[in-house]
């Protein structure tokens, strides 16, 4: 028997990496609540993963949820009280990767700081609980895109911020996972995927589709 769970705020594909998805990203926004998660690294730029700045300037200029996922150099200036010089016309949110520990009070303050600076929300990771700092939302995350599952996910209590879930899933697995999550009534939740939708290492757009049918369509829900 199918458990009924809460369904997500939205589901954030990761790793968007070519402009020629744009149609197909498009169409899927339209009949599902998405946000797509752009990767930004200088030092990457042009790898899988990682758009050129032509690419991110296609689907900036695009009517679609986005979010910046920043890594290295510029993420590590961000939580250090820096301002580096990015782009971030068109996005609603900037996740900053810069650490697999946690971050500190001050990271958290710099962090929120920039991204208000941008007129934005901050993400970060956590690895454990999910904190109840308000300065950010919250991903949990183990997997650093690598695929790896958790073995138990944190719950989301009433009154915690805006809190994510990420690791392992994907077209074959979000069905069994998601209504492992503790949601409890009134909290809000997004779940993020980033290798579980690609196939040979190309972002498919096919796989987003199969995970949105599935936790939007096909999984019985738990009544408002």
């Amino acid at each position: 028997m199918t458990i009924p769970y809460t369904a997500p705020a939205y589901i954030t594909f990761t790793g968007v990496d070519r402009a020629d998805l744009l149609p197909g990203m498009l169409a899927l926004s339209a009949r599902y609540p998405i946000e797509w998660g752009v990767l930004l690294d200088a030092a990457q730029e042009g790898a899988p993963l990682f758009p050129l700045a032509s690419v991110r300037d296609a689907l900036q200029a695009a009517p679609l949820r986005l979010s910046a996922h920043i890594c290295g150099g510029a993420a590590q200036a961000i939580v250090q009280g820096g301002d580096p010089e990015l782009n971030l016309a068109g996005f609603s949110r900037v996740q900053i990767n810069h650490a697999r520990a946690g971050s500190s009070d001050s990271e958290i303050r710099n962090s929120a700081s920039f991204a208000a600076r941008h007129g934005v929300r901050s993400a970060l990771q956590c690895q454990g609980e999910f904190p109840a700092d308000l300065r950010a939302d919250w991903l949990y995350d183990v997997s650093f895109g690598t695929g790896v599952r958790p073995t138990t996910w944190p719950a989301t209590p009433a009154g915690l911020p805006f809190c994510g879930y990420s690791g392992g899933l994907g077209p074959d697995t979000v069905r069994d996972m998601l209504p492992k999550f503790a949601i409890a009534a009134g909290a809000a939740y997004w779940i993020d995927m980033e290798s579980g939708v690609r196939t040979e290492g190309r972002f498919d757009l096919a796989k987003c589709e199969a995970v949105c049918r599935i936790v939007f369509d096909e999984l019985p829900r738990i009544a408002a």
